[in-house]
């Protein structure tokens, strides 16, 4: 999935994002909330309107940006008391208010409001952690089913990821919500966490907590501890990850979902992601090179220009630059996830 925080996949226009395949993308609570204010894009027909985007929609909850404004946040049971980073007002997110304002923006998939445990994390701060988002994960699907079918719909415009069932109050619901397994780098506590959440059945899990700084065979370990027991019938997504081989491994172990802000940043900076691996395209070796990016590959970007002239829009400091490796990048990654699906489908029979 790619990542558009604020509305938007950085430097790629809705219409290039579907002709790469991309079938849903991601939009971030905090930043959305802040600016322009889920109220707005409310009124304006939700979010899929307000940016143009038919496809699918997942917001998070806005707890991962919460917890990376270590010195401009107060955690209590209630909820989150924190500065804004733009203009330092203060604010006060609940479970509850998480849920509002993401049933506000209309994102197809929600995520309940959790307390990303920062690595390292000794045991009792995880414990503690883990305790207080088990408590906001049950406020938040309390909330959900109580108030998910308030959400203006305009089925005109936006294309439905999955039917949905029908909500608690026998209305149609088009709005799902993920409970999210925290538990620090704690085996056992990641499992309660798992089992905990299933018992208050959630519409798909998440594993959270994850690439905050902990080594690879770790992120690894705790996926491989709580995959298996999370219900193979709902979706199951690994929250910021990852590299492209580590997204291969975790989708043939039995992840559904994944995200990550990689493909776009390091395209930004001139790392880009090739069959061959990986290319920093600032390299002198390039400034003459008149082969495609990745010879292997069909994207527009490798269909038409030359290693020499993406090295040249990187020195030159052009904005097409960033579009252009950002736009490989991501159809490098979907391209991945294309094969990964078809060579389980064919496993299948």
């Amino acid at each position: 999935m790619p990542v558009g925080t604020l509305g938007t996949v950085k430097a790629v226009p809705q219409d290039v994002l579907e002709s790469l395949g991309a079938e849903i993308i991601l939009g971030n609570t905090y930043h959305l909330y802040l600016r322009p204010g889920h109220e707005p894009i409310r009124r304006m027909g939700g979010l899929h309107k307000f940016i143009s985007w038919p496809r699918g929609l997942l917001t998070d909850s806005g707890g991962f940006q919460v917890f990376s404004l270590a010195q401009l946040r107060k955690v209590t049971d209630d909820g989150v008391r924190f500065q804004s980073h733009l203009d330092g007002s203060r604010h006060f997110f609940t479970p509850e208010h998480s849920i509002d304002v993401q049933i506000a923006l209309g994102a197809d998939i929600l995520m309940a409001f959790d307390e990303c445990t920062e690595y390292p994390a000794d045991r009792a701060r995880a414990e503690d952690s883990l305790r207080l988002t088990l408590a906001w994960a049950e406020r938040s699907l309390n909330h959900f089913r109580a108030h998910c079918h308030e959400v203006p719909w305009f089925e005109e415009f936006r294309v439905p990821l999955v039917p949905r069932t029908w909500g608690p109050g026998n209305e149609p619901q088009r709005q799902s919500l993920f409970g999210i397994v925290q538990g620090g780098m704690y085996r056992d506590l990641r499992r309660e966490s798992a089992e905990r959440l299933i018992e208050m059945d959630f519409d798909g899990y998440a594993i959270g907590g994850l690439s905050v700084g902990e080594p690879r065979d770790l992120t690894l370990e705790m996926i491989s501890e709580v995959l298996p027991l999370l219900p193979a019938d709902k979706p199951r997504y690994v929250m910021g990850v990852g590299y492209p081989d580590e997204i291969e491994q975790y989708a043939r172990l039995g992840v559904d979902m994944m995200d990550c802000v990689l493909p776009t940043r390091a395209a930004r900076h001139g790392l880009l992601f090739t069959s061959e691996g990986r290319i920093n395209i600032k390299g002198k070796k390039y400034a003459e090179d008149q082969g495609p990016l990745d010879p292997e590959c069909r994207c527009p970007v490798c269909s038409r220009y030359t290693r020499a002239y993406l090295r040249h829009l990187m020195h030159s400091g052009e904005a097409l630059s960033g579009a252009l490796n950002s736009i490989h990048n991501l159809a490098y990654y979907l391209g991945i996830m294309e094969r990964v699906r078809g060579s389980l489908a064919a496993q299948q029979g």
